[in-house]
């Protein structure tokens, strides 16, 4: 029996976990549990798996929280970043899924770590922060980094078809997003509600913006960099629209591994959770034949300039990946609450990238001081030219 700490449980990601352990109960059980804001569906999830601990947001919704539990549960809550990290580093669990989204998932993830978890990660922002602190932490303490993200797990996959040593190239898959084919005059007038709405993948609602400026795709080189220790000049990234293809990797002879799969979550966090082994999930599988034509196409950086931002931070290196992901958390929520408009979210990120730039990667202090002046500087340039943007 694997026991599992999960951070971001009302989240999709969280959600789909559940899932998988819901059809493997012989083989998973839930001993840590912590979300945000959604005190009712928690509510259930908590009656469900009976986890040992839960953390919620902040006091305010721990006390909502508890006047909606059985009293035997009311000393098993806990809030805010101490309580994420509580649960995340809890001593019965085996494993920590850390599935918060944004810059909040840094600590709790390293806590977990110098606790000796191994880690399932889909908190893509724990290595665009800190990507260096990270990894060190993953070897000193001797823990396993497995990748949740669908394309990370793709590489992660494809790499045991080869020696490490023989790899050339990393190519990193991106649908694209709802805006593809899009001009940029008509990127200017697209909405939040469109933006949300993914051809291919149901995610959160940060993710699927951060998916449709591309800015996702940017966010996963820079764990990528980390995550499979390789230089930013051996990975590439294509937009490839069907979502059929997650990933690949290419040798030094020419040959190109891919992973492929329908885009379901629960393949790669199945994986992540069982390896070596492979669970047999009752999913629809991929039908070859009925797929029709699978495209692929270079990214267009002048309408999607995020992108270009996060190979800019990662060659810039020190903090600039967290002023990066700072900027952009703000940006987004800004044009969710149709403060900004889609294109702005780039150039606030760029913006603030200018101002910010001091600091060292080998210091959490410095990381997390970029962090806090990023969101600040992002909120004021957006005050500021409210209405221009």
């Amino acid at each position: 029996m694997k026991r599992i700490a999960l951070l971001g449980a009302t989240g999709s990601i969280g959600l789909n976990v559940l899932d998988v352990v819901r059809r493997f109960p012989q083989q998973y059980s839930i001993v840590g549990l912590a979300a945000g804001r959604n005190i009712a569906l928690l509510r259930t999830l908590i009656l469900e798996f009976r986890p040992q601990l839960i953390s919620v947001l902040d006091t305010e919704h721990a006390t909502r929280l508890c006047a909606l539990l059985p009293a035997e549960w009311r000393t098993k809550v806990v809030s805010g970043t101490a309580g994420n990290k509580l649960v995340a580093s809890l001593a019965d669990a085996d494993m920590t899924i850390s599935a918060i989204v944004g810059a909040a998932g840094l600590l709790p993830t390293l806590a977990a770590i110098e606790a000796g978890k191994d880690i399932g990660l889909a908190n893509k922002e724990t290595l665009v922060m800190a990507g260096k602190l990270v990894m060190a932490a993953v070897k000193k303490n001797n823990v396993r980094l497995l990748p949740v993200d669908s394309e990370h797990s793709a590489i992660f996959q494809a790499l045991e078809g080869g020696r490490k040593e023989d790899l050339a190239k990393i190519i990193l898959t991106a649908s694209g997003g709802p805006f593809r084919e899009k001009s940029l005059a008509e990127l200017e007038q697209v909405t939040p509600e469109q933006a949300l709405a993914h051809p291919n993948w149901n995610m959160g609602r940060k993710i699927s913006v951060d998916s449709a400026t591309l800015m996702n795709k940017g966010l996963e080189v820079i764990e990528a960099r980390w995550l499979f220790d390789v230089p930013l000049q051996m990975i590439e990234v294509v937009v490839h629209p069907q979502s059929i293809i997650h990933s690949l990797v290419e040798f030094q002879d020419g040959s190109v591994l891919a992973q492929l799969g329908i885009p379901d979550m629960r393949i790669p966090i199945a994986f992540a959770l069982s390896y070596p082994a492979r669970l047999p999930l009752q999913l629809k599988r991929l039908q070859l034949s009925q797929c029709g034509h699978l495209e692929f196409y270079e990214p267009d950086y002048d309408r999607f300039p995020a992108l270009d931002l996060a190979f800019t931070a990662l060659r810039q290196g020190g903090v600039m990946p967290a002023v990066l992901n700072g900027a952009n958390e703000v940006a987004v929520e800004a044009f969710l609450d149709a403060r900004i408009s889609f294109p702005a979210i780039a150039r606030i990120v760029a913006l603030t990238m200018e101002q910010i730039n001091n600091g060292s990667e080998d210091s959490l202090d410095d990381i997390l001081a970029a962090d806090r002046g990023a969101r600040r500087e992002a909120g004021k340039i957006i005050d500021e030219l409210s209405g221009r943007f």
